[in-house]
């Protein structure tokens, strides 16, 4: 069994779910029994984490849907477990979660910045097994997590690039109009 905690799965781009329509989703939890667990990387909200949050700190970071699974949840990724308690390692330089009174704290003591953080209401999740059919079924593209896709490449270039970064073959399909009658 392959560990696809820390991989990526980037949308086939004729996936008609508009929830995960040209999504990279990062997966933080992959366990055969119990599922799966990930969040869109690229589909940003109109909203700010201290509009969501009563009791959050003033914090001008926006807000990602992260899947169409518990939408009364907020996560985060951030880069920094060293200073966070509770972090859950996803890979080298990224984590999930933590002790959220603490990043509360970080946050107004300007150890954590939006360099270093994304948030995210609700999740992506797959039952045991299914996430395997999707993939035998070519409903996504698997690779490896770059950091920088979480912080530092904008939301509406991310499942382009992603592509691109996979290989040639797979930047020509991130070139296919989202209606082919337009090409």
């Amino acid at each position: 069994m392959e560990d696809r905690i820390g991989q990526i799965l980037i949308a086939e781009p004729f996936m008609e779910d508009p929830n995960f329509k040209k999504a990279v989703v990062l997966i933080c939890d992959y366990e055969v029994d119990h599922g799966t667990v990930g969040f869109i990387l690229n589909k940003p909200i109109d909203m700010q984490v201290d509009q969501l949050l009563a009791d959050f700190p003033e914090f001008d970071v926006e807000v990602y849907f992260g899947g169409p699974v518990g939408h009364d949840t907020i996560h985060y990724v951030h880069t920094v477990g060293h200073i966070l308690d509770g972090s859950v390692p996803i890979r080298d330089g990224l984590y999930w979660g933590g002790d959220f009174e603490q990043l509360k704290f970080l946050i107004t003591s300007e150890l954590i910045t939006k360099k270093d953080i994304k948030f995210f209401i609700g999740y992506s999740g797959w039952s045991p097994g299914q996430l395997d059919q999707e993939l035998e079924l070519g409903s996504w593209v698997v690779d490896e997590m770059d950091n920088n896709y979480l912080l530092n490449i904008p939301s509406d270039r991310l499942w382009k690039s992603s592509l691109q970064n996979k290989s040639d073959a797979f930047g020509i399909i991130a070139e296919i109009p989202d209606r082919v009658s337009w090409n």
